[in-house]
């Protein structure tokens, strides 16, 4: 088994984000596209590059050379997810699942491949085979710091707090005090303590080097950087952002936080500055084309295209985990409101976050459905979510409810 910081924290980046971006069924008729001939590049990858993804490659073909080494497989898987993560790319999730192939079959597969295998599945939304995994990783090793962090991650992007919350503080012996108490700001946040998140996070921070774990300190200021964004302290989310770009870290899931963020405040300039070489990423080109929608940008027909396009492969592929997207794409760009609030509400039955709720109660005042919003309104009661872009949407019900 891996006992090494180095891959534990490796894939902690592929699990941290709960924010997930998918595609889902779009009334879009697209046609897989066919190349006219076999020397036709159908896509440009950033190997070449990319100095991760060569060694990425390299391992992958060492691999070829010996499919039966585990610890070989493992190690790639990883780099595969972490891959994934970095490039927004769930191709990779494929890889590593397929680097993994000889040990998913078996019955009993060790602990490290149950813990890869909840992290792919997590991935794509199998949150109940994912939670499995877990369950009987930490059966067999009760002091596994990893698949504690995954559970309790993987239980907060189902709304179950309180049991999210109990699975953080079982990291307490376990892990380092930023672990910990990054995954309890994450979590008692969005149960309205919001501030004292904050200044438990901001605690935690101080003194501690980037340097000494940088994938750890850019979750942990990422996270802060969305809580304080939810509660309207602008200028330090603005800081804590720019903070965890500058650790030089590939990040998908900081990029498109970040995006929102400016989105939000109305930069969409600096959206499309920051994006403007991202258009390979779905998730992304989705946050480029809003910001160019603003700006009258001559490129937005062809993005809208190309996400058209994209959605639908994803459709045909059956992958439908990541349903949030695709309803913003709908509602915003395609004007498609019907389907963006369909969409929106097949994906709150799987996901409870913040953007989940936000684009469900967007889609819902579009559609002048009130009845739709009204689990979202439920959900804002219990948890006391302090979040003012969604305040501001709720309100607006409650005005019509008056």
């Amino acid at each position: 088994m891996f006992h090494s910081k180095e891959w534990r924290w490796r894939v902690l980046v592929a699990l941290v984000a709960t924010v997930t971006i998918a595609s889902g069924a779009l009334p879009c008729r697209a046609a897989p596209y066919l190349p006219n001939d076999d020397t036709q590049p159908l896509e440009r990858l950033p190997t070449a590059s990319n100095q991760k993804l060569r060694e990425l490659r390299r391992q992958h073909a060492e691999l070829a050379r010996n499919p039966n080494d585990l610890t070989l497989a493992l190690r790639v898987a990883t780099l595969d997810i972490e891959a994934a993560r970095a490039e927004s790319d769930p191709r990779y999730n494929g890889y590593a699942e397929a680097a993994l192939g000889p040990w998913l079959g078996l019955l009993s597969p060790p602990n490290t491949v149950l813990l890869v295998r909840a992290t792919l599945r997590q991935a794509t939304h199998d949150f109940k085979a994912a939670l499995d995994d877990l369950d009987r990783v930490i059966l067999a090793d009760p002091r596994n710091l990893q698949a504690r962090l995954t559970r309790a991650i993987i239980l907060q992007v189902q709304g179950e707090y309180g049991q999210a919350l109990k699975a953080c503080l079982s990291l307490a012996l376990l892990a380092e005090h930023l672990v910990t108490t990054t995954c309890l700001a994450s979590v008692n946040s969005l149960q309205g303590q919001g501030v004292m998140s904050r200044a438990a996070l901001q605690s935690a921070l101080e003194g501690i080097s980037p340097d000494e774990n940088p994938q750890l300190h850019l979750w942990a200021l990422t996270i802060l950087a969305e809580i304080e964004a939810r509660l309207g302290e602008l200028i330090a989310a603005e800081q804590h952002f720019r903070e965890a770009l500058s650790l030089g870290l590939r990040d998908g899931y900081l990029l498109g936080a970040y995006a929102d963020f400016l989105l939000d405040t109305g930069r969409p300039q600096e959206v499309q500055a920051l994006l403007q070489d991202e258009v390979r990423i779905d998730p992304l080109l989705l946050r480029l084309a809003l910001a160019e929608q603003r700006l009258g940008t001559p490129s937005l027909p062809k993005h809208i295209s190309d996400l058209s396009e994209r959605f639908a492969m994803s459709r045909l592929r059956g992958d439908t985990s990541h349903r949030r997207e695709e309803a913003r794409f709908a509602l915003r760009l395609l004007n498609q409101v019907p389907n963006a609030l369909r969409l929106a509400e097949a994906n709150w039955s799987v996901q409870h976050e913040p953007w989940d709720a936000r684009i469900l109660l967007e889609a819902a005042l579009a559609a002048d459905a009130p009845l739709a919003a009204r689990p979202i309104l439920d959900w804002l009661k219990g948890s006391r979510l302090a979040d003012e872009q969604i305040q501001k949407l709720a309100s607006q019900f409650m005005e019509t409810a008056k």
